[in-house]
């Protein structure tokens, strides 16, 4: 009987090894959250933080996880950094070509508003 338990316990803890995460995200999901929760975090501090991930994420051996730059674009956009704000929109362009309809509309959105 005993030999029956031990192999079901090794099978149980084989099934409970987590994956890899394909992306590193750091507090992106906090970042947003600070965003549309329109709390006491200014801009600034936003795209301090996203910096902050993408550096962390460059060193993780990670990707950055999908929509950071793109968010960091529209920080840097709404702070009037149209420069920069470009940059991480085109940055999120190459990692993710599927997002590319899309930032273009927020591009073109960007410059119809000029």
């Amino acid at each position: 009987m005993k030999p029956v338990l031990l192999v079901m316990a090794a099978l149980l803890m084989v099934g409970c090894k987590s994956t890899k995460p394909m992306y590193y995200y750091g507090g992106y999901q906090t970042t947003v959250y600070h965003y549309f929760k329109n709390d006491e975090t200014t801009v600034d501090q936003q795209i301090n933080a996203l910096e902050i991930i993408i550096e962390k994420a460059a060193n993780s051996g990670l990707p950055v996880a999908p929509g950071v730059h793109a968010h960091l674009g529209m920080l840097y956009f709404e702070q009037g950094d149209g420069v920069n704000g470009a940059a991480h929109f085109d940055a999120e362009k190459q990692l993710f070509p599927e997002s590319a309809i899309y930032i273009n509309f927020l591009l073109a959105n960007q410059k119809a508003a000029k």
